[in-house]
């Protein structure tokens, strides 16, 4: 596969190929982010590049690699970064899977939070024993597990890294301490923020005295969390799930004075990250063919993904051209009803592997070419008299039926994601959340005489709050003791299937749409030939087995009207993805890594 650039994109090419130095980190320039939507131009590189959703901490990961550091060694400084600078979405208190790529061989990582061992199947239902609202389930402790990012950053680190682990710090130490400009996305988020001021220490944190949230470009010191850093720098995940920290994080969760959660001493210190086979999928497109490889359950992800790019390969999509640079109503068609057969089997069998049984006994039934080829044959396809099925029914992979109950329609939200490679050959696409937007709105600090802290998350609300249906048969994703619920993250990480050689490393936050947006990437970069920057930039689409979702002002009418002629129910919708990746391609001889962020976040690519 060998895209073609842009002039720009080849003359955009850093220089700097000096031999690797000791790290010393030093604070880039500051300007002031930007929120809505604004054009970027795409990044090339030859040796290394980093993708994140925040200039600071893509800086962080690039002067990581610049001083000789793995791919690993910069993902932990971007996440410990993007704690501080992208709070809303990710840090501490929260979970993570990571891919991982040494140049052989693919590995997942899991860092998704659990359930506390007190929990139960009854945690989200109400007295009347209906489930809770939203927002009342998920502001306090009820809603938070068990945090795994850190612990599984360490494991990672432990067999890939390079620098020092202390070393990995100092980024965000230094600009926790000497304080970070606000940007605009996160002074605009903190504008619409309801629940956050209910708790005391984020209120002070993130608001001036008059209860309206920090200007733009205002410097935010955030010295608690430098002092809790400094302790992990030195100690390593002990120190966040073990002592004061863990003693601190317990207190917040168990002492809150209307919603109280179940989090123990006993559950952080316990907490371990595991290490999972890799969901991996051949994919052919544009005559060459691929190897899609993601994380397996508890995400979703990989076999969503999956499943939506397997059931359009057995449809006539490959052959629609597109209309005037945009995905025609007919492909548009497709796509969508492709994913609603995806999450109609997302909702019915798709659970933490540790208590969910998969069905016909092996994840990959549902990525079986044979059961994708007979779940295309539901998908109306007649040229002039494509009719949407509107809701679609989850299938029997394998022959065989399953006792679960499908999970009802739930809210999803939050997450960051960070695509690297450096210039060793390691590769990783790593997706990180705390869930909602500033998680359970619960900011834990040690220290009280200093300001700040670090958010906890709400993840458990990506549990079933109802266990079972109304005949008693159980959810698949209900809450258990110990259990990781169900993601929709997807980092993902493609190869050529013929030489192995690394193609593409992306992903994407935004909830149950992750699966989208990282769908729609993968077939603008492969099927159409797109460089990763136009594939990002393509207006988002979706469905979650409902409605077709448009993002809004992003279509013409014709294409919305003939959607709606096609029985489709038609919401343009605001659908701010968050995407990153990083590809491989060829320009005038050379090999280059081509690299793209979105346009509806702040988000940069670096590299030489």
């Amino acid at each position: 596969m060998k895209p073609l650039f842009s002039t720009f994109a080849v003359a955009a090419l850093l220089a700097g190929c000096a031999a690797p130095a000791s790290f010393n980190y030093s604070v880039p320039a500051q300007p002031e982010g930007s929120s809505g939507y604004a054009e970027k131009p795409g990044w090339a590189t030859t040796r290394f590049a980093v993708a994140a959703a925040n200039p600071l901490a893509t800086d962080a990961g690039y002067q990581v690699l610049k001083a000789g550091g793995s791919a690993t060694d910069a993902a932990i400084a971007v996440q410990m970064v993007l704690a501080l600078v992208e709070p809303q979405s990710s840090g501490l208190g929260g979970g993570a899977f990571l891919m991982h790529f040494n140049g052989n061989d693919v590995e997942a990582f899991d860092g998704r939070e659990t359930a506390p061992a007190a929990a139960d199947e009854k945690l989200f239902l109400g007295a009347d024993g209906k489930p809770m609202a939203f927002y009342d389930a998920v502001v306090g402790g009820r809603s938070v597990g068990t945090p795994g990012t850190l612990r599984m950053l360490e494991m990672v680190h432990k067999q890939h890294g390079k620098l020092p682990w202390a070393t990995l710090f100092a980024p965000a130490i230094t600009l926790a301490e000497n304080g970070f400009k606000v940007s605009a996305r996160l002074s605009s988020l903190l504008l619409m923020e309801t629940h956050l001021k209910k708790d005391p220490i984020a209120a002070a944190y993130f608001y001036k005295a008059d209860g309206t949230p920090h200007d733009v470009g205002f410097v935010l010191r955030n010295p608690a969390l430098a002092d809790v850093l400094r302790k992990i720098a030195a100690n390593g995940s002990k120190a966040l799930l073990e002592g004061d920290v863990a003693q601190a994080i317990v207190d917040k969760v168990q002492k809150h004075p209307t919603n109280p959660g179940k989090l123990s001493l006993t559950d952080l210190s316990g907490y371990q990250p595991q290490k999972r086979a890799p969901i991996c999928q051949d994919y052919r497109a544009s005559a060459h063919d691929f190897r899609v490889c993601g994380f397996p359950p508890p995400s979703s992800g990989a076999i969503a993904v999956g499943q939506i790019l397997g059931i359009l390969g057995n449809t006539s999509a490959a052959s629609l051209p597109m209309e005037n640079g945009l995905p025609s109503a007919d492909w548009l068609h497709l796509y969508t009803e492709a994913s609603r057969l995806a999450f109609a089997d997302r909702a019915q069998f798709l659970g933490d592997p540790d208590f969910v049984k998969p069905p016909a006994g092996t994840w990959m039934s549902l990525l079986d070419p044979t059961y994708l080829a007979e779940r295309a044959k539901l998908i109306s396809q007649t040229p002039g008299a494509m009719m949407s099925m509107k809701i679609a029914k989850p299938g029997t992979p394998g022959g065989l039926k399953t006792s679960y109950a499908p999970m009802p329609e739930q809210e999803e939200y939050g997450t960051s994601h960070i695509s690297i490679v450096d210039g060793k050959g390691n590769a990783i696409a790593m997706t990180t959340t705390i869930e909602d937007g500033f998680g359970s709105r619960q900011m834990v600090n040690v220290k009280p005489g200093l300001s700040g802290g670090f958010l906890l998350n709400n993840e458990l609300t990506d549990f079933s709050f109802a266990p079972a249906d109304a005949t008693g048969a159980p959810v698949a994703n209900r809450v258990q003791p110990g259990k990781r619920p169900r993601s929709s993250m997807a980092p993902t990480l493609v190869f050529d299937k013929a030489t192995g050689a690394l193609v593409m490393s992306g992903g994407s936050p935004g909830g149950a749409l992750i699966i989208h947006y990282t769908a729609k990437t993968i077939y603008g970069i492969l099927n159409w030939g797109m460089l990763p920057q136009q594939a990002i930039n393509l207006p988002n689409f979706a469905s979650l087995n409902g409605p077709t979702m448009l993002e809004e002002k992003r279509f013409p009418a014709t294409t919305v009207d003939a959607l709606k002629a096609r029985g489709h129910e038609v919401r343009e919708v605001t659908m701010t993805s968050g995407l990153q990746a990083i590809v491989r391609g060829q320009a005038h001889g050379m090999q280059l890594w081509m690299g793209g962020a979105d346009p509806r976040r702040e988000g940069i690519v670096m590299g030489d």
